[in-house]
């Protein structure tokens, strides 16, 4: 307490009272700081953003400027068009009226590359002489058959001259682009290249820029037709420092521009430098933007210089450092008058003491002797006491026996230490409801504080937090829908039993469980089915192991038993046996009845190893071991399983690197119509370009891509390019044939099959009933009902429906009759042994009377003998395909061998 003299300044500044004042200033100080920072860092965006406005502006303009030298060259080629042929004068005349000098900075020509056959040099070297060019030469000579010399090149300066007669196709920049330029019908820009007529000693980039020139002026649509009716090129040919110079000066002449070709920084590839960059190589800013053009990808990188950073620098974060110092100053001598004043007017006031109410805490007082005197609101929310009537309360009878001595030293130390907070104690209290209730509390003595007169107890309710830490521990520990250990429990008590068998040496072991299908039925049935399933064999689980047993879910249908302390191997192998024979069984989930096994893997502790983490993995690998030899049965971990596992990692890294790398192709085998001995339609055959291991069939790989899951982007990538090739058929002159794709199990019981198949042929265009859709005979194991709402979908959008690999597995006659199918195909395997075998023979022979009860179309595959093939024609059957006729062909083969079947017949 002060007295009602005035305050002195020297006692006014000492911190007890003063320090609001000094925390105002060091708040606004800090306020201050953070204002400049803010302020410099709002010059260093709006510099940055300027920085970038001028590299944008520059890639736009630079691609301005290559457009609209593109459409200089489309005029070009058009002249060609509209004339036939040009004359060298008209061609002269032609560039005069573009007027490039004025109109089109950095072009240094405009000329036309003429497509020579070998025959034709020597009268075509005579004509150009004819028309003045005397020394006119084709060079270099290479090997032809065809030579694109430079015909016209104007203007016609001096150094254009000289580049006269250059057969540009036999540089590898220029033949590159010329290739790329005719296959495509585009413009295409070559790469960095030096101009035929500069001069050595220039240190200059250039580059051409060329547009086809066809016969007729039309660009044929297919490839092969574009090379054939190739006349030649109409090309651009630019400087780098001409063409760049003047727009580096407009737009952004304070930064350091660099170009580079094929978007790679190197000496090599610089085709542009404004060198304006710092000499030790700093800058404030630098941004890299691609330029693509002419099939050609250019990196524009641009950089600030300090003359940049010069005119960029702006004077307002000083000024607001300074200011906001002054303010602060103000503001703290503002606040120490406040305190001044306010200290003054209490000189003569008490200070007393408050007790302060939470809504989750009660706060009672009580005299030295115990007896309550008051009891905050809250306790009436919380006990469910009437806090008006504390003084009828026993309070020894509300508090535990047990809990009551702890409460009564806690209050006896409150009474020997006045105004001091006693250390925390706990206790039970039974509320209005007769229930006990965890709290905890405080005593502080206030027995002198007015006001107050008495001892506090503040009591806090602990029972929610109690019952929270429960449920975390729950969902920390267990699983929420089975109820089982979850991953990290069971990897505790895992981690226990592999400690304990390291010292007793007695063994123990851990299998891992995966159910059979369990996918299908999640996506068919539902998730609320699949939870269902779930829960039942976590309970069909459990009651196949001991107490002391563990079983733990680690997600999805994955679960793992962990045998605590057995005998040895064949024990494990009893409950495994036990757990096979409990889960091979039928449960009815809405309203279906689904059979669901188990595959079991098995490591033993401590044998296969003491890492928990290893074990866990060795488990992991015996069960898909288990999946691989037919299921519902159960392995034991071995070394060879780890390398097995090790090599199947490793060949789905490269199965995934190749479709994300487009190295897949299709082939197409041709499908042959008995009757008129034609080519009726292709099936498509998925190729693999591997790197080592060149063309790999299908057969070798479509496995892993089920197992792993890509078959279902490895699938709608075969559909989609089987889809284009048609349309690329139907545009070479073959309306009629038909596109045969193979499908897998694990494809067509995928929940988004049918809106893919929907959206490739929305994408592609192609008419569906030009696509015929094999499905593996093993389909008609799936869900009747299921089977047929997908094929009759299928079968609505008019694909054709083909049933693959037929006679092999159990086939239902009454599936064939009642599903939408139009075609089955005879498996090779029957076809091999024709006529050798007398049982393939009556098979081959069944089916084809069987199919044609049906109204079913007959394929027959793997036709490869002349003997095969004449038995099929005298059983009726409809179509074959097989390396008789043709082995599977690529794009290009395809279409020659298409062509010659329509000129003879295949066989005779």
């Amino acid at each position: 307490m002060t007295t009602n003299k005035e305050l002195p300044l020297r006692k006014l500044l000492q911190f007890r009272y003063a320090w609001i004042a000094w925390l105002v200033f060091l708040v606004a100080a800090v306020a201050t700081v953070l204002l400049w920072q803010v302020s410099i860092r709002l010059v260093e965006d709006r510099t940055e953003a300027h920085f970038r406005t001028q590299s944008l502006q520059l890639k736009t303009a630079i691609e301005e400027r290559l457009l609209n030298y593109e459409q200089v060259l489309a005029g070009s080629s058009g002249l060609f068009s509209v004339a036939g042929a040009v004359t060298r004068d008209e061609w002269r005349e032609y560039v005069d009226k573009i007027d490039i000098d004025r109109y089109y900075p950095g072009i240094q020509g405009i000329g036309f590359v003429q497509r020579i056959g070998v025959r034709d040099m020597a009268d075509h070297i005579a004509s150009v002489r004819g028309e003045g060019v005397y020394n006119y030469l084709v060079k270099p000579l290479g090997a032809g058959p065809y030579y694109y010399p430079m015909v016209y090149l104007e203007p016609g300066t001096h150094r254009n001259r000289q580049a006269l007669g250059y057969d540009a196709f036999s540089d590898p920049v220029h033949r590159k682009a010329m290739e790329k330029a005719r296959d495509d019908a585009v413009p295409t820009v070559t790469g960095s290249v030096v101009l035929v007529q500069e001069a050595l000693a220039e240190d200059q980039a250039g580059f051409l820029m060329y547009y086809p020139v066809y016969q007729g002026g039309e660009v044929p649509e297919i490839r092969a037709e574009r090379r054939m009716m190739l006349t030649g090129y109409v090309f651009s040919a630019f400087r780098m420092n001409n063409l760049i110079d003047g727009i580096v000066g407009l737009i952004s002449p304070f930064l350091d521009v660099r170009i580079y070709d094929s978007g790679v920084i190197g000496r090599d590839t610089l085709m542009y430098g404004s060198n304006l960059g710092s000499l030790d190589n700093e800058f404030s800013f630098e941004m890299s933007q691609t330029i693509s053009h002419g099939g050609r990808d250019w990196l524009l990188q641009t950089r600030s210089t300090p003359a940049f950073d010069f005119l960029a620098a702006d004077p307002r974060p000083p000024i607001v450092l300074g200011s906001g110092l002054l303010i602060s100053l103000l503001l703290c001598l503002f606040v120490l008058a406040l305190i001044r004043s306010r200290l003054i007017a209490q000189i003569s006031a008490g200070r007393y003491r408050a007790i302060t109410e939470g809504a989750a805490s009660v706060t009672l007082v009580m005299d030295r002797h115990g007896v309550p005197l008051y009891a905050s609101p809250s306790s009436r929310d919380i006990l469910g006491f009437d806090p008006d009537k504390v003084d009828t309360l026993e309070f020894e009878r509300l508090v535990h026996q047990d809990d009551w001595i702890s409460l009564k030293r806690g209050f006896g130390e409150a009474i020997r230490a006045p105004g001091k907070q006693m250390p925390v104690v706990r206790a039970r209290i039974r509320d209005a409801g007769q229930q006990w209730r965890d709290m905890e509390g405080t005593f502080t003595a206030m027995l002198k504080v007015p006001g107050v007169n008495g001892v506090v107890l503040s009591l806090r309710d602990l029972t929610q937090l109690k019952a929270a830490q429960s449920e975390l521990h729950r969902l920390a520990f267990y699983d929420p829908l089975t109820g089982l250990a979850n991953r990290q429990l069971f990897r505790d008590r895992l981690n226990h039993v592999v400690r304990r068998c390291r010292r007793s040496g007695e063994p123990a072991a851990l299998m891992f469980l995966d159910l059979d299908g369990f996918k299908r039925i999640n996506d068919t049935l539902g998730h609320d089915a699949g939870d269902e399933l779930l829960q039942q064999v976590a309970s069909w689980l459990e009651g196949c192991v001991r107490e002391e047993d563990s079983v733990a879910r680690l997600g999805g249908d994955e679960f793992v038993v962990l045998l605590s302390q057995i005998s040895g191997p064949d024990a494990a192998t009893k409950v495994a046996e036990t757990i096979l024979r409990r889960l091979c069984q039928r449960i009815r989930l809405n309203d279906h009845e689904v059979g669901i096994t188990v595959s079991i893997g098995i490591t033993m502790i401590p044998h296969d190893s003491e890492d928990a983490g290893a074990l866990m993995k060795y488990a992991d690998l015996a069960m898909y071991r288990a999946k691989e030899v037919g299921r519902n049965t159960y392995q034991f971990f071995t070394p060879a399983m780890n390398i097995k596992a090790a090599r199947r990692l490793l060949q789905q890294e490269e199965l995934a690197t190749a479709l994300d790398g487009d190295r897949f192709v299709l082939h197409y085998q041709p499908k042959i119509d008995l009757a008129s001995q034609r080519v009726i339609g292709v099936e498509a055959f998925l190729r693999w370009h591997h790197p080592e291991k060149g063309l790999v069939s299908a057969q070798q790989f479509i496995h892993l891509a089920e197992e792993t899951g890509l078959i279902i982007r490895l699938g709608e990538w075969a559909l989609r390019q089987a889809c284009i090739q048609v349309q690329a058929l139907e545009r070479a002159g073959f309306e009629s044939l038909k596109m045969a794709v193979n499908l897998s199990v694990r494809q067509l019981t995928d929940a988004g099959f049918l809106d893919m198949v929907r959206q490739v042929i929305t994408e592609t265009g192609v008419s569906p009933e030009r696509i015929e859709l094999e499905m593996p005979a093993e389909l008609l194991n799936e869900d009747p009902r299921l089977l047929r709402e997908l094929l009759v979908s299928l079968n609505d959008l008019g694909v054709c429906l083909i049933l693959d690999d037929f006679g092999t597995g159990s086939c239902s006659l009454v599936a064939l009759q009642q599903l939408p199918l139009d075609v089955i195909k005879i498996d090779h395997r029957f076809i091999r042994d024709i006529p050798y075998n007398v049982s393939a023979t009556d098979v081959a022979s069944a089916v084809i009377a069987l199919a044609k009860k049906l109204h079913l179309t007959v394929v027959a595959e793997g036709v490869e003998t002349l003997q095969q093939l004449s038995f099929l024609k005298s059983a009726g059957c409809a179509q074959c395909q097989g390396n008789l006729f043709s082995y599977p062909l690529d794009e290009d083969a395809l279409i020659g061998f298409l062509i010659r079947q329509y000129e003879k017949p295949l066989i005779s």
